[in-house]
């Protein structure tokens, strides 16, 4: 079992009483306002997702890992890889991407469990370029693109919804140039 440990933050792979609470942070419309057309998810499409995770994780030996708080132990989200098929003009890819519940933005979570998932993604699996999309609109996600080191790649238009998105990329190289704050 892949697990990945911060100094807040248990990074790890999915348990099946991981949906209810994953359920409940994609039924908020304030969580799902930029993801694709916005439309909140239900129980049953996160059953599928969290599925549809795992088997990228037994395909690639990368894929997004649920997001704990080491402390309580609480489901906060999840943050990881993921190959980004919804963007056909970017393939191939691999992007990095967080979703977490409202319960836990402004406290650098996000940051901090992508950080984990960069260097995963870096030194664990050796993948040479990462991409992470936003759409146009989300500081709070560019934001953390931008602490990443991450830099603008292009402006598109996401095929699905017609939203403007925006993608950042950060190469191996880059990675490692930006040395220890690129993990810390």
């Amino acid at each position: 079992m892949t697990t990945v440990q911060t100094a807040r933050l248990v990074l790890r792979r999915w348990r099946s009483d991981d949906v209810a609470v994953m359920a409940e942070i994609n039924a908020d419309p304030e969580v799902m306002r930029w993801i694709g057309d916005g439309a909140v998810s239900d129980h049953d499409r996160t059953a599928a997702g969290i599925t549809a995770c795992e088997r990228e994780w037994d395909e690639h030996g990368f894929g997004l890992f649920a997001v704990e708080v080491r402390r309580t132990g609480e489901l906060a989200g999840f943050t990881g890889l993921a190959v980004p098929t919804f963007l056909p003009e970017i393939m191939p890819a691999v992007e990095i991407g967080w979703r977490l519940g409202r319960r836990h933005w402004g406290q650098g979570y996000a940051t901090e469990a992508a950080r984990a998932a960069l260097r995963f993604a870096f030194l664990e699996r050796g993948l040479d370029r990462i991409v992470s999309v936003h759409q146009v609109g989300n500081v709070a996600s560019e934001r953390v693109m931008r602490k990443l080191g991450m830099s603008l790649d292009r402006e598109t238009v996401q095929p699905s919804c017609g939203r403007a998105v925006r993608v950042y990329a950060l190469s191996r190289d880059e990675y490692v140039r930006q040395g220890p704050a690129a993990s810390a």
